[in-house]
């Protein structure tokens, strides 16, 4: 469980530092060209690692059902909606909403157990620990709009 935790932590860590690479990224290349560079580098990195780590087995894809391949069109739409979102909003509230976005489909996808997940029940214990996410956000977010008001 610790191992999961640690490396739950540097993806959320790794995450955050991304998107803001890619956020100065859109700034010089444009929203298109940035979800092409992110998405074209990380098949790179990801085919030669692969190569390394798992040899030939590395597209030995048995037992997998079809539309599961289709996973880096919705990588198409993560990039380019961050990119977007940030831009619009600045890093810290975009991914604030990103979070809350996540937290809550995944409380969604949990309870009903869709694509092969084992269900989870849904709590009133997760419905009020989301609600307190979302509420610290707009406390977050309009405590910086007033102290920008009164300078």
């Amino acid at each position: 469980m610790l191992v999961g935790i640690v490396l739950s932590l540097i993806a959320g860590g790794l995450v955050g530092l991304q998107n803001i690479f890619n956020s100065k990224v859109n700034e010089r290349a444009g929203s298109w060209s940035t979800t092409t560079l992110v998405l074209g580098m990380g098949f790179l990195a990801s085919l030669t690692i692969g190569f390394i780590v798992e040899g030939k087995r590395l597209f030995s894809l048995q037992n997998m059902q079809p539309w599961f391949w289709f996973s880096g069109l919705i990588g198409v739409g993560v990039v380019t909606c961050l990119v977007q979102g940030m831009k619009r909003l600045r890093p810290t509230y975009a991914i604030s909403i990103i979070l809350i976005a996540q937290l809550g489909f995944a409380m969604l996808l949990d309870s009903l157990g869709w694509f092969g997940i084992t269900k989870v029940p849904f709590t009133l214990k997760q419905l009020i620990g989301v609600l307190v996410i979302t509420g610290g956000i707009f406390v977050f977010k309009l405590g910086g709009e007033r102290k920008k008001q009164e300078s």
